[in-house]
């Protein structure tokens, strides 16, 4: 059991966790409801976040598993990889994969019944994203389009749809919102890769990090983690929900994972980076999704 919850990866989780937090919150009030729930549907928002933490946890076993077949975990520096450590069968990784995409789907169509039937071809193309980023014969995540399919489903589709099953509309807050949302999520993965660059290019994987490499890889890094506290004056404004700068306290977490990667930080000494970012992704998530359901 150890080794499944390592290779369920709890260091990326929060990049799952946060868009439905914030995406719910952004919803609160917009019904018209003035109770404390503010409107909001409680089983709604359990079963987008079973959603959102099953379809994570899938990937990351879908991406053991296609790249431990592959070979290219062989001589990896992150942590322990189930096929490549052959800690777990190829075969017994991939059905845990698919069983977290069912349980995935399985909570999907029961928001999709309450809500609207096109919530079905979202799931489908989510999952069919979350298999062919390192799965099928040509995996866009060896091709450095990783960082694309992370923002857009873990942060716009994650969190414009927690807010959707909520009040069955898009508005420009639960749009806005889901853009920093979306940086932070980006930035795991994007610290992921910067770790991985020597293994990656000797295996022939050109994931985004390769491509760009090592120095303009920790100039996309801290883009991606400073600028969403540039947006918060702007978001809280438009949206006339001012509490939502209490998301700004998240930037004394944001410091030591900064500095870790301006100073150089490779290898192993990457690792704590990638969980400090995780840290300041939850903060600046659990602290926005606060100031907006108050001014909800």
């Amino acid at each position: 059991m150890k080794d499944w919850i390592a290779g369920a990866r709890p260091r990326t989780l929060p990049a799952a966790l946060v868009p439905v937090l914030v995406g719910t919150a952004a919803a609160a009030g917009m019904n018209g409801d003035t109770n404390a729930l503010k409107g909001l549907f409680i089983w709604r928002f359990v079963a987008a976040l079973v959603v959102s933490l099953a379809l994570q946890i899938g990937v990351n076993y879908a991406n053991d598993y296609s790249d431990g077949i592959r070979g290219t975990d062989a001589d990896r520096v992150g942590p322990m990889r189930l096929t490549g450590s052959g800690r777990k069968s190829p075969g017994a990784v991939k059905r845990a994969a698919f069983l977290s995409f069912g349980v995935a789907a399985a909570a999907g169509l029961s928001l999709a019944a309450a809500t609207s039937w096109w919530l079905i071809a979202v799931g489908l193309v989510a999952i069919a994203a979350a298999w062919f980023y390192t799965g099928g014969p040509r995996p866009y995540g060896y091709a450095g389009l990783g960082e694309v399919f992370v923002f857009v489903f873990f942060g716009v589709v994650a969190t414009t749809g927690s807010a959707f099953v909520q009040i069955e509309r898009f508005t420009p807050l639960t749009v806005l919102v889901s853009i920093p949302v979306g940086l932070f999520a980006t930035a795991l993965l994007v610290v992921n890769n910067l770790r991985d660059i020597p293994g990656d290019t000797e295996s022939g994987k050109r994931t985004l990090a390769v491509r760009l490499g090592d120095k303009r890889t920790r100039i996309f890094y801290i883009v991606l983690v400073v600028l969403p506290f540039f947006m918060v004056p702007f978001l809280c404004g438009l949206s006339q929900r001012p509490a939502g700068a209490f998301s700004m306290f998240a930037v004394l977490l944001a410091r030591k994972p900064v500095q870790r990667v301006i100073e150089g930080a490779r290898g192993p000494a990457l690792i704590p980076v990638l969980g400090a970012t995780g840290k300041v992704q939850l903060a600046f998530g659990v602290l926005i999704s606060v100031g907006l359901f108050i001014g909800g």
